[in-house]
């Protein structure tokens, strides 16, 4: 008869203490995550909702614009909004008032809609260009060609495939030829700024008594 013994126990080997650590750690974690989880649910929900409502804004104010209606647009405005309110000023010959926004599309890097801004304000002066040629006012409509092909050529800069900058640009260029007086005056850059410009026309106020 073979005698009766005890086996020796053995140690757990590093496999069976990993695995018992790792489903402790779990079971002591998953009340953490249980709260946690409808938190974070709850902040993306929050994110989503929060972008959907700015879109959403950014969009009825564009549509605003575009229907003629005139709304204030924040200098930190997203791009979309500021050439949006640019292309409204330019189609009111509000020249001006649109150029801070040009420089903060400038300032952000944002070429996408510094071209666009700057292809509105330079359609805008070939308008007024064309108006002033047909009064007669030629000595008006030099600065004005001068500064919209400084313009469609900024865009161009900005976005080199910007084809209806480059054909609104050698329109520009046509004038240039048909009024070479244009060119004599003024000659390819004008040193005034925009805003400035009557300081430019010859017979204007200089400032003087």
């Amino acid at each position: 008869m073979t005698p009766f013994s005890l086996a020796r126990p053995t140690a757990p080997s590093w496999r069976d203490r990993l695995a018992a650590g790792l489903g402790g750690a779990g079971r002591g974690a998953r009340p953490h995550l249980l709260v946690l989880l409808p938190v974070l649910l709850l902040a993306g929900a929050a994110a989503c909702g929060l972008s959907a409502w700015t879109a959403r804004q950014a969009n009825a104010t564009i549509a605003a614009l575009e229907a003629g209606r005139d709304v204030a647009v924040a200098p930190d405005a997203a791009d979309a909004l500021l050439v949006a309110r640019t292309r409204f000023l330019a189609a009111r010959d509000r020249l001006e008032e649109a150029e801070p926004l040009l420089e903060n599309l400038d300032r952000r890097g944002a070429a996408e809609g510094a071209a666009r801004a700057r292809y509105v304000l330079a359609n805008a002066r070939v308008r007024s260009a064309f108006d002033l040629i047909g009064r007669g006012q030629l000595d008006k409509a030099g600065p004005q060609v001068t500064l919209a092909r400084q313009d469609y050529r900024r865009a161009l800069q900005a976005r080199p495939d910007f084809w209806d900058a480059k054909f609104n640009f050698d329109v520009a260029s046509r004038l240039i030829r048909d009024f070479p007086e244009f060119d004599r005056k003024f000659g390819d850059e004008l040193q005034a700024e925009p805003k400035q410009i009557w300081t430019d026309i010859p017979g204007q106020p200089r400032g003087g008594p």
